[in-house]
């Protein structure tokens, strides 16, 4: 679909599920996304469901595999995801790397590519990133691409920084 130095960016298919499942039932992994909460198999199974709609209505929104260039191994997502904010629909650059993989800027690699190809492919200019107050590693991220903290906001019973890039 579309790559950066070190990864391709490809949709996800049904067989991707238990690597899916491998992210949703990591406590460590879920421990700053949505509630906080793993997932059983059925609701990952959903969670991918919910993948596929972005494909539908856009196939360049949703989230997208990263598979490591040099040997093929998944290991995260990223995309860019429509989201409701206050009543207002918003395009958040979201990235979630697999625990294993943690550390080596994969998340950075990520984030910037989507912004770029948001920018200047897709013509976008404003995105969004939510992310749990605690999430230090994930809030460095999006510094490092430019994002600034506009505000706070409850979403999901959590404290989350609402980060923005606007051109």
């Amino acid at each position: 679909m579309f790559s950066s130095e070190r990864l391709d960016f490809r949709f996800y298919t049904e067989a991707d599920l238990d690597f899916l499942y491998s992210m949703l039932s990591d406590e460590r992994m879920t421990e700053f996304i949505g509630n906080g909460k793993t997932r059983n198999r059925k609701e990952t199974f959903n969670f991918l469901q919910w993948i596929f709609q972005h494909y539908e209505q856009n196939n360049e929104y949703g989230l997208k595999l990263l598979v490591r260039k040099k040997d093929g191994v998944t290991i995260g997502h990223a995309g860019i995801v429509p989201q409701l904010i206050e009543g207002q629909v918003e395009l958040e650059i979201g990235y979630w790397i697999a625990r294993e993989y943690w550390g080596n800027r994969y998340a950075s690699e990520a984030a910037e590519t989507l912004l770029q190809r948001g920018l200047n492919q897709l013509g976008v200019g404003r995105f969004i990133s939510l992310i749990q107050k605690p999430n230090l590693a994930s809030r460095k991220v999006a510094e490092k691409i430019g994002m600034q903290l506009e505000r706070e906001i409850i979403l999901s019973d959590k404290q989350v920084c609402l980060y923005v890039y606007e051109k």
